[in-house]
């Protein structure tokens, strides 16, 4: 039997946490992975090291302007099924009263802003039935807001939410699925040593998710176990 032509995947933001672990498990699935990072070296130079070719590593700084769009001539072209958008700080839990106007604008920039420039300028090199994803959370649904805290870092991912809905409204006939994907908290620099899960566990699931829909245009807001997620 002939073999099945191996899918490409770009993953943005993987140095390390559930970017790290996403890379790692597309490999592991006979992905060939395009991961990007900020750092020189570190864990994912060394997951590639040992890839046998199936996991390449790109610099990009994401907060910058012009960063996505010289990514997008280095890859040159390249076909890809899977765009997928990692990028999340959050910097401690105040009231929105006592949020510098400088933190306000560093975490928006970073955790809404910057995603849909990537976005923009990398979704010409995915294949039509092919997929659009950034990672969201649960605290970004409004409707599931009923308990106080950290509510600069909520913002943040509501506002990427919506900006995600008027995305996929503006191309909605690209013929790409859409999804925001809530991974569930989990044990990382971000969620903290007492999360309850480890990315280990919750990021296969996430994969599974990924790769059910390919091929279904349309956002969804999806959690790990690709139950929707109320906006």
């Amino acid at each position: 039997m002939p073999t099945a032509p191996r899918r490409h995947a770009l993953v943005v933001g993987a140095s390390r946490g559930l970017g790290l672990v996403l890379a790692r498990e597309l490999v592991r699935r006979d992905w060939h992975v395009t991961a990007t990072t900020r750092r020189q070296d570190g864990e994912l130079q060394e997951s590639a090291a040992v890839s046998q070719g199936r996991l390449t590593v790109e610099s990009l700084e994401m907060t910058s302007r012009d960063g996505p769009a010289a990514l997008r001539e280095r890859l040159n072209d390249r076909p890809l099924d899977l765009l997928f958008v990692n990028a999340a700080i959050d910097r401690g839990d105040l009231p929105i009263d006592e949020v510098p106007t400088e933190m306000f604008t560093e975490v928006m920039i970073t955790n809404a802003l910057s995603p849909l420039r990537t976005l923009e300028a990398l979704r010409g090199l995915v294949v039509p039935g092919g997929t659009v994803a950034v990672m969201s959370s649960e605290q970004g649904s409004i409707s599931r807001n009923t308990e106080g805290g950290y509510e600069l870092y909520k913002a943040s991912k509501a506002a990427l939410n919506q900006l995600m809905r008027s995305y996929a409204t503006r191309h909605g006939d690209d013929g790409h699925t859409k999804l925001l994907i809530d991974p569930g908290h989990n044990r990382t620099r971000l969620g903290g040593p007492d999360a309850p899960l480890l990315p280990e566990e919750s990021i296969p699931l996430v994969v599974d998710v990924l790769e059910a829909p390919a091929g279904s245009p349309g956002l969804r807001f999806l959690d790990r176990h690709g139950e929707t997620v109320p906006w």
